[in-house]
């Protein structure tokens, strides 16, 4: 019976699973006496189920021709169409929005990047909290999947910096993969085996949170929003949750799955079996998480101290942490905000602290996790580069070593880098011109043009003096934001290979 339900196309098993999760916020409106919102999930999930029954029998036994590209393709349906279903119970359940609001929710809860129309937890139930943390935390297991199942092949994703690194014998082709490789079987096998990773590490943080005091409900959506680091809260962030410092150090040590996928799974396309803490994107976010608090911590503390010695001391620790937190929490695009981050802003008398945490949203965390962004190994290539250039200047006949790896990672990883880093700084430049043409403000256009792009939401609340009300812009620049948390999840080398006119020959 699995082996069948695997040969129906990709999309249908997405529209499946949409129905099956619907009836989650079914039984928990259920349970708060919210019979309303609950028979409008339950009809959703009925309406859902037919829809996936019909096309699944008309599709049957009917496989495509290329895989590769089927699957591709499906991704960017799945981001752009699946949040047209996901939205029908959230728009019915909440009765005073539009349809075309909630799809661009159900786009920037899928696409992990957790930005709101609804600023005011009050505006919304909490079963549809709950279900705006669902479609993220699904979001996530699906990037998790849909990275080494679909991208990895095709050296994408962040992937092609590793393939550049791999000795030329062991090199696979992107038309070797394409005629050969059987996605839906790679995408049955790594669902099973991540699958119980991210549900297991899920359920230990929402553990974890709630013995440190947070309430159920809270601690569950902090969870997924946390792992899928979509950065979605029914509490408008971490400053109201309970569980205070204790849970902030929770949350900080489940973000370090977003820094490597060695950190909960070895068996990626081209990843080597390595020490974890020789991960060159484990080293590149601990030199992260040094410098920049450092910076913001020791511009002011010095002569915080002269003048109040005990307090200073101990207002600079929580300073500290705040900043280690929230640098953390933006290099991993997840967007919580520490609750010590006022004292860090205030600390730094910098005017607009926000924008160290644009670049940091801007890097992003390792490749084939939830984090978006250009990525810890694409920097960390562009870094070697650079290393190696500087050298040369002094000694110009010296040779390079490290081995062969590092050599391919400083040519022609860190070429391939520097392409998708333009390609990712034209589609800043890009977003934020048609943001601009539509009425909004520069600062504002810059600002959600980097928080679409490396899918961080949270970033409008803190990148600029005054949080940004997406509920306010025009509709044109909704449209175009949600175009671009699509490009930012799927990346610019994705949407190319599907322009290339050799992908589409038979």
């Amino acid at each position: 019976m699995f082996q069948r339900l695997t040969t129906l196309p990709f999309f249908v098993l997405l529209m499946g699973i949409s129905a099956l999760a619907m009836l989650v916020p079914a039984i928990h409106a259920v349970v708060n006496v919210n019979y309303l919102v609950a028979r409008t999930f339950l009809y959703s999930a009925i309406l859902v189920s037919l829809l996936t029954t019909l096309i699944g029998v008309s599709t049957w036994g009917r496989a495509p021709r290329r895989m590769a590209r089927s699957h591709l393709i499906t991704l960017l349906a799945a981001y752009l169409v699946l949040p047209v279903l996901l939205a029908i119970p959230f728009y019915e359940a909440h009765g005073r929005t539009t349809f075309f609001d909630a799809w661009f929710e159900m786009v920037s809860d899928f696409t992990t990047t957790g930005s709101t129309l609804y600023d005011s937890p009050w505006r919304l139930a909490s079963s549809l909290h709950l279900w705006r943390s669902l479609v993220g935390w699904l979001g996530g297991l699906f990037s998790w999947i849909t990275a080494v199942a679909i991208l990895a092949p095709l050296n994408l994703g962040g992937f092609e910096v590793q393939s550049a690194a791999a000795p030329s014998g062991q090199m696979r082709s992107f038309v070797q993969i394409s005629r050969v490789a059987n996605t839906s079987e790679r995408l049955a096998i790594f669902a099973g085996r991540l699958a119980p990773i991210y549900v297991g590490l899920t359920a230990v943080l929402w553990l974890g949170l709630t013995l440190a005091g947070d309430p159920p409900f809270i601690a569950l959506c902090h969870a997924m929003g946390t792992l899928s680091t979509s950065g979605i809260s029914p509490v408008a962030g971490l400053y109201w949750a309970k569980s205070g410092f204790v849970g902030e150090v929770m949350i900080f040590a489940f973000m370090v799955f977003a820094v490597s996928r060695l950190t909960f799974s070895r068996d990626t396309y081209a990843t080597e079996q390595r020490n974890l803490f020789k991960d060159p994107e484990i080293r590149l976010a601990g030199l992260l998480l040094v410098v920049v608090p450092a910076f913001l911590f020791l511009r002011h503390y010095l002569g915080e101290v002269e003048r109040h010695e005990i307090e200073g001391f101990w207002m600079g620790l929580s300073a500290l942490w705040g900043g280690v937190f929230t640098v953390m929490s933006f290099m991993t695009t997840t967007g919580y905000e520490s609750h010590y981050w006022v004292t860090v802003a205030n600390w730094s008398e910098l005017s607009s602290p926000g924008l160290v945490l644009v670049g940091l949203s801007l890097i992003g965390g390792g490749i084939a996790t939830t984090a978006g962004g250009v990525k810890l190994l694409r920097v960390y290539a562009l870094y070697r580069h650079s290393e190696r250039e500087l050298e040369r200047m002094v000694h110009p006949s010296s040779v390079g070593g490290s081995g062969q790896a590092a050599r391919r990672i400083r040519r022609q990883g860190a070429q391939i880098s520097w392409v998708f880093f333009m390609l990712f700084a034209l589609s800043i430049s890009l977003v934020m011109v048609l943001l601009s043409l539509t009425g909004v403000q520069f600062e504002s256009a810059v600002a959600l043009s980097v928080a679409a792009l490396s899918t961080t939401g949270p970033l409008a609340e803190v990148a600029t003096d005054a949080p940004i009300a997406i509920s306010g812009i025009p509709p044109a620049a909704k449209v175009i934001l949600s175009l671009a948390m699509v490009l930012g999840r799927l990346e610019a080398l994705a949407i190319i290979a599907l322009l290339n006119p050799d992908f589409w020959r038979k």
